[in-house]
């Protein structure tokens, strides 16, 4: 029998890996993401795949996100031989994000083992440096668009979903449960339409005849905004203050976008490029990364790098070093400091936000999706102190979300990529998404005419 079985992502937007089965034995996988937020949640990472890693013949990936890939070095741990196939322009910030999650993995259980917090005697990583090099080494890279057999009889293509440099939604094509060839889809993180940087996404040109679909924002829709104008005016009110302006960014996808604006605001001598830092190694990495992958630049990244580049270093000030991160907590006078991680749950920025949080002219930038249990969360609901570092920080600063920022789309944005399709799909399953989101975005499918969706629970199963 083939099946398709649904591990993760499931109710939450953390933790994607789904698992295909055919009854000769083949077994894939498509993402092996890590989970995010409360502890109960994060637990999860350690507990045993409900799979066999030996058994899996390959691993696909949409992108490079911490929540779809950040488990790879785990199953390599536990038997996987490779390969892992992904796009030929997201394999740099695979590699970024796989070697900087085993360095955190390894100081975390050396801090655990140094104060003694840990219920075990001797706290192991989660994944070694090590295991996630062997993981990288299985990294097979594809073009967009070129259909290839992942394994004999199963083909697959990349399609760009504009969520990330390199991100994709897949098409796999193979044989069902009634000897029939049919394709799914799996979409990924969908992106949106028009936002700078990078090309837009693209719908599958076949109907597939299943679509597992993410659903992060489809119980909402982004406000019809102006984010280089919000943040225009944020900073020019935090400077007439005196105050700092800090915004959480996740390394990946967002702090480019947000210089990307920094940039044009530079370029008509509404900000003094001076002023802004990048406070992220990962960040600045990735910042390269993106630099050097012209193919997928847009037509507006291309204007604008003739005037003011927004992915190097000048015009903005990049702080690699501890040293340099840590000489701005000294700085008295205003700027934006960008630095990850983008739901200020670890990482340079909350140093930041403990020496500000407390300061009634400095301003707090939330720019992307803050998961349920993180300290963005609580910031963005209005929280009138934060833990940080073992004690309770007062929140006295003005506290910004600008969802006109988002990665990823909104409701219409994911009904309209399904409206794209050829053809409506026979089934529709969603995933990525807390319920809520997900019960909203099945009823608004169904009333535009698409079968309705099914909203799979941890281990339920369907036939390919």
């Amino acid at each position: 029998m083939a099946k398709v079985t649904f591990y993760g992502a499931c109710g939450v937007v953390t933790g994607s890996c789904t698992h295909l089965s055919w009854s000769d034995g083949t077994e894939l996988l498509v993402d092996c993401g890590m989970y995010q937020g409360p502890e109960q949640l994060e637990q999860l990472n350690w507990e045993p795949f409900a799979f066999d890693a030996h058994k899996l013949q390959a691993v696909i990936l949409t992108h490079a996100h911490l929540d779809h890939i950040g488990l790879l070095p785990k199953l390599v741990k536990e038997g996987f031989s490779g390969p892992i196939h992904t796009t030929k322009a997201g394999r740099g910030l695979v590699s970024l994000i796989l070697r900087d999650a085993a360095k955190i993995q390894e100081e975390q259980a050396r801090y655990a083992r140094r104060k003694k917090y840990s219920h075990h005697r001797d706290p192991k990583p989660l994944y070694t440096s090590d295991e996630a090099r062997k993981a990288l080494n299985m990294l097979v890279t594809q073009p967009f668009d070129k259909t290839f057999d992942v394994v004999p009889g199963i083909r697959l293509r990349f399609r760009r979903a504009g969520h990330l440099l390199g991100a994709a939604s897949v098409e796999i094509e193979a044989k069902g449960s009634d000897g029939e060839r049919r394709t799914w889809c799996f979409s990924g993180d969908i992106g949106r339409h028009g936002v700078p940087i990078l090309k837009d996404p693209q719908p599958p040109e076949k109907a597939p005849a299943a679509l597992l679909l993410e659903s992060t924002y489809g119980d909402r829709s982004h406000p019809d905004s102006n984010p280089k104008e919000e943040l225009a005016a944020i900073i020019e009110e935090t400077y007439a203050r005196g105050g700092m302006v800090i915004i959480p960014a996740f390394a990946l996808g967002r702090s480019q976008e947000i210089l990307y604006y920094m940039a044009e605001l530079a370029d008509e001598g509404r900000l003094d490029p001076k002023t802004v830092f990048l406070d992220s190694p990962m960040a600045i990495k990735a910042t390269h990364i993106y630099d050097t992958a012209e193919a997928e630049h847009d037509a507006e990244l291309q204007e604008l790098d003739d005037t003011v580049d927004p992915l190097a270093a000048p015009p903005f000030n990049h702080a690699a070093t501890v040293s340099q991160s840590k000489s701005l907590n000294h700085r008295r006078k205003p700027a934006v400091i960008i630095s990850a991680s983008g739901m200020a749950t670890a990482g340079r920025v909350v140093h930041h936000l403990k020496n500000h949080l407390g300061d009634p002219n400095s301003s707090v930038v939330l720019v992307g999706y803050q998961a349920y249990g993180t300290r963005g969360r609580a910031l963005q609901e209005g929280a009138d102190t934060v833990g940080i570092h073992g004690r309770r920080v007062r929140v006295r600063a003005q506290i910004h979300s600008l969802s006109g920022l988002s990665a990823h789309g909104d409701r219409e944005d994911l009904i309209n990529w399904c409206k794209a399709l050829p053809e409506p799909p026979q089934r529709i399953f969603l995933n990525h998404g807390e319920d809520p989101a997900r019960k909203a975005l099945a009823a608004e499918l169904e009333e535009a005419g698409f079968p309705r969706p099914v909203l799979p629970l941890p281990g339920d199963s369907v036939p390919w």
